[in-house]
């Protein structure tokens, strides 16, 4: 009767697990090569959501962010150029916490830090993981070409931006040294 026990104690155990391996495929799946931008929704840091179909007809600045990062000031820039480009051009912020745990706070936490020291006004998503096995599924989309179409690329670092054009489609990563306010992003914006 014990290894009987133990036998059903093994299979339920083992099969949970199998179940979320399934969840996790399936919520990493739910990405389908070639698709653009505007098939995702996200939820905002103010428990709303950010539809990217909204942004339909204008660029889209997608960066990781931390509060406690050396890059951290780049919100000041990322907001002055949301304000002066904000009639063609969208930036969304996506809080990371996967390097080096700069971004330990929770999403009430974020908000007023972005609020209060940097008066964020451009939609800021909640936190997500921008790496790993768990990568958030607009991750999974920016970092790989099957799924973009376009590049593969790694997040090396908090800052990273992803340009996307007026159409929805990928068309450059600018590394966390490049400046939000850098004529290198301004050119692709115009």
């Amino acid at each position: 009767m014990k290894n009987i026990f133990v036998a059903f104690f093994a299979f339920v155990s083992f099969g949970g697990a199998c179940q979320d391996n399934k969840n996790k495929k399936n919520k990493n799946s739910m990405i389908q090569q070639g698709a653009d931008i505007y098939s995702f929704r996200v939820k905002s840091l103010d428990g709303g959501e950010i539809d990217f179909a909204t942004f339909k007809g204008k660029k889209i600045l997608i960066v990781n962010t931390a509060s406690e990062c050396g890059f951290t000031p780049q919100y000041e820039k990322l907001e002055e150029l949301y304000k002066t480009y904000s009639s063609n051009l969208v930036i969304v912020g996506f809080p990371s916490n996967d390097f080096f745990w700069q971004e330990p706070g929770n999403s009430e936490d974020i908000r007023k830090f972005c609020t209060n020291k940097y008066h964020i006004t451009f939609p800021m998503a909640e936190k997500v993981k921008v790496k790993g096995s768990d990568m958030a599924p607009i991750y999974q989309w920016l970092t790989q070409k099957k799924y973009n179409g376009v590049m593969d690329e790694n997040i090396s670092w908090n800052f990273n931006k992803f340009l996307i054009d007026e159409n929805g489609h990928l068309i450059e990563k600018f590394n966390s040294r490049v400046s939000p306010m850098s004529d290198e992003i301004i050119e692709k914006i115009k």
